[in-house]
């Protein structure tokens, strides 16, 4: 996944994979074909050997599988490289940090003893839209001689009408065609393009549905020398700006330039925080690879291989962007605001919105609403930037949602008047409302929008949102204390506290929390159910809302015991899956039995888990949980790579729980649970949270750790953290500190002034007493 804010390519071992501008979904310049078993090229860089005819791609697919190709994936670029027919081959991928340009470099290397001449063809198949069925008919192109380069543009979509695409190279083109049935042929074999078995391109401009992009030049390469070439493709807001951006990118040297330039972004992004532990898989993925994907992926392409979304989801990047307080507080801060810009009057918002055109889908489901307080509780107690609170933002205006209309998509106007973020987050808690068992109604569906008629009738309730609501208003009760609301604060510590009864009353089923009530009154998640028994969010976010400390813990040990396949080793979302039953929870039954939420790991629960059992002092069994998480586990070994086939450096939303499908990953990539899984690592296990902008530190570790060494970089400075296992410990530890040698009587530690450092210790074992858990919960902070 390669990406900058609004511009990004989606490429794969086989090859070039799919490029996009401004909306991943809605505004893709190649298409995305989402087929895992064709994974058909719809960009190619083709070679020809002009002395022999030969006819290759560097890429395996879809010419190149005749010969060994060592793929390499980074923070930031893609890069196949191979070496046949006497030539050395790289090509390495990457995207502008500050230009909407795809960059395509080239090296050749002659291997032989005589004079090559070698023909690059760089093809793309432009689509300019998101459906090829509706935009590929509409698209214009031409050539521009003076800026050399193969020009596309589609008036269909009005959000885009004006803007165009381009291919260019830093060499003129020998020859070129914007004609897909010329290139490809009658047969349309991308292996053996008809264009590349006859000397050269008919230089055609075409139009509509066969319209594509191939950009032709010739190099020389004498005996034993190296040369470079660049395509660029990019797109840009009007013809005009298109030409000048081409013009500007013709350049090798500037592609260098740029490729450093996204090296030293993703080094400093990536290495704000950087661990070591006796875990190696634990560190590559925190250090790298955990924060890349959730970047690169979740919060600048909003796509992935499965599913090319190009929106923004009201609780899903909420959940993204906590992941980066460390990193970049700023970014979390603009998009709380931006997503309370999305809320409506009534309190209720939209479940996403399609950028820039803004449009989205406003939802009965009842707890996208509250991840704004949430986040906001959770910026400000790990930032201390209370000055967000009186941000002042405009809600959406439109008439609510009839009583018969489950959803309505549309572009909502911002129309109603402007008030400050704590109103926001207030009118959303006050959107709570309690069933015949005192519990909130789940709507059309809680986190597991799957289980969309459980409540459909209006009278279903979730225990989950119990727990989430009673987290939610103690956090907005912190907040408001802090800024000298103290009425509205202890307001919203009752409704805490009342929510949190309740959800004891009438959620404890004798061994764990039951999941929900449907509409009938009869329940999820309990004993009394054949299927759906046990569901792992009920227990884990009892634990995050202070829930009966003795209860909680033997709902954990319960989601352990009934939910963790050991032999597999994935932790299960519920147990068993809907198969057979009656009752109909949703279209959660839609999935086979042990795929995704219907009973498979779903990652995000798992990371939930596994931050409880951290939370409650279980450092080896959270540990054992982000095992099932980490896909470098799953790939250990060729038996179990086979099993789970997806990447071994990207989380996986899913793995399958039953039949053939055990132990298989799906959905990799696009996924929120990549930022969970960091925090569970880095805030759970090792204990590395931001109290007020320090750092606070209070590990879970594993029974055969010894300890661990951390650096932790913000604004120049830095803090290098070596925990040490002293003696005993007994749950959650709160460490003896030593700063620079010195004895620190503070939880808290301040960064330093800029380019300086501090070296901490942290003994673990010696009587330091417990951390302070209830200060966690009613913050809403570190955890959860």
């Amino acid at each position: 996944m390669l990406a900058n804010e609004s511009f990004g390519t989606l490429v794969t071992e086989s090859g070039g994979g799919f490029t996009w501008s401004v909306n991943s979904g809605e505004y893709r310049l190649t298409p995305w074909t989402n087929d895992p078993v064709a994974d058909r090229q719809t960009e190619i860089l083709y070679l020809r050997d002009e002395e022999t005819a030969q006819l290759w791609s560097i890429t395996p697919d879809p010419a190149g599988r005749d010969a060994t190709c060592q793929i390499r994936h980074g923070a930031g670029f893609s890069e196949w490289r191979q070496a046949s027919r006497g030539i050395e081959q790289c090509m390495r991928v990457s995207v502008a940090r500050d230009a909407p340009v795809k960059l395509v470099r080239l090296t050749l290397r002659n291997l032989g003893q005589r004079q090559r001449r070698i023909t690059a063809t760089y093809y793309a198949e432009w689509l300019l839209g998101a459906l090829p069925g509706t935009a590929r008919r509409h698209v214009h192109c031409r050539f521009d001689g003076d800026a050399q380069s193969i020009l596309a543009r589609n008036p269909w979509n009005s959000d885009f009408a004006g803007r165009t695409a381009f291919l260019t190279a830093s060499i003129d083109a020998h020859g070129f065609t914007t004609d897909r049935q010329e290139f490809l042929g009658p047969a349309g074999d991308p292996a053996r393009p008809a264009a590349l078995r006859r000397w050269g391109l008919e230089n055609c401009e075409a139009a509509a549905a066969d319209a594509c992009a191939a950009y032709q030049v010739h190099l020389d390469l004498a005996q034993g020398e190296t040369r470079e070439l660049l395509f660029v493709l990019g797109e840009a807001e009007s013809e005009e700006e298109a030409l000048d951006l081409a013009r500007s990118w013709r350049s090798v040297e500037r592609a260098v330039a740029a490729e450093q330039e996204t090296e030293a972004y993703w080094d400093g992004l990536l290495g704000a925080v950087e661990v070591s532990t006796p875990d190696p898989a634990f560190d590559v993925m925190v250090n790298r690879w955990l924060l890349y994907q959730s970047m690169s992926s979740r919060i600048l392409a909003r796509t992935g291989f499965y599913q090319a979304s190009g929106a923004i989801g009201f609780r899903d990047q909420l959940q993204d962007v906590l992941a980066f307080l460390h990193v970049e507080p700023q970014r979390a801060r603009a998009h709380i605001l931006d997503c309370a810009a999305h809320q409506f009057e009534e309190g209720d918002v939209l479940h996403w919105w399609h950028p820039p055109a803004e449009r989205g889908v406003r939802t009965r489901c009842s707890d996208d609403l509250l991840w704004l307080p949430y986040a906001a509780a959770n910026y400000v107690h790990a930032t201390g930037d209370t000055s967000i609170l009186a941000e002042e933002v405009r809600f959406l205006s439109a008439p609510p949602l009839a009583d018969k209309e489950r959803d309505r998509y549309a572009k909502f106007d911002a129309g109603g008047s402007a008030k400050p973020l704590i109103e926001h987050c207030e009118r959303a808690l006050e959107r709570v409302e309690l069933g015949s068992h005192m519990l909130p109604l789940i709507g059309a569906g809680d986190w597991n929008d799957g289980m969309d008629r459980v409540g459909d009738q209006g009278r279903g309730e979730s225990v989950w949102l119990a727990w989430f609501a009673s987290i939610c208003a103690a956090s907005l009760a912190h907040c408001e204390r802090l800024i000298g609301r103290i009425p509205e604060s202890r307001y919203w510590v009752e409704r805490a506290a009342t929510w949190r009864r309740n959800a004891e009353k009438t959620g404890w089923d004798g061994k764990w929390y039951r999941r929900a009530y449907d509409d009938e009154g009869k329940p999820l998640g309990s004993l009394e159910n054949d299927e759906c028994k046990i569901d792992s969010i009920s227990q884990s976010w009892s634990v995050f809302a202070g829930s009966s400390s003795s209860r909680s813990r033997t709902a954990l040990q319960a989601a352990l015991r009934e939910l963790v396949d050991e032999e597999t080793g994935i932790a299960r979302l519920l147990w068993p899956p809907f198969d057979k039953s009656l009752r109909d929870p949703g279209y959660i039954m839609a999935y086979p039995p042990g795929i995704r939420e219907n009973g498979g790991q779903y990652s995000h629960a798992a990371a939930w888990l596994g931050l409880a059992l951290a939370r409650t002092g279980h450092g080896t069994q959270a540990h054992r949980i982000f095992e099932c998480l980490d896909p470098i586990r799953h790939a250990r070994d060729r038996h179990s790579a086979d099993s789970y086939r997806t990447e071994p450096y990207a989380l996986a939303a899913d793995i399958g729980s039953v039949g053939a499908c055990r132990g298989r990953g799906g959905w990799s990539w696009y996924t929120g649970a990549a930022a969970w899984t960091w925090r569970l690592a880095v805030e759970g296990i090792l204990g590395l949270t931001l109290r007020g902008g320090r750092l606070h530190i209070a590990p879970s570790l594993p029974d055969d750790w010894d300890g661990y060494r951390a650096t932790l970089r913000r604004n120049g400075a830095t803090i290098r953290v070596k925990v040490i296992r002293v003696g005993e410990v007994h749950g959650r530890a709160r460490p003896r500190l030593l700063v620079d040698g010195e004895p620190h009587d503070s939880d808290l530690i301040t960064f330093p002034a800029a380019g300086t450092t501090l070296t901490v210790e942290a003994r673990i074992g010696e009587s330091a007493g417990a951390s302070h858990r209830s200060e966690e919960a009613v913050a809403g902070g570190s955890g959860a």
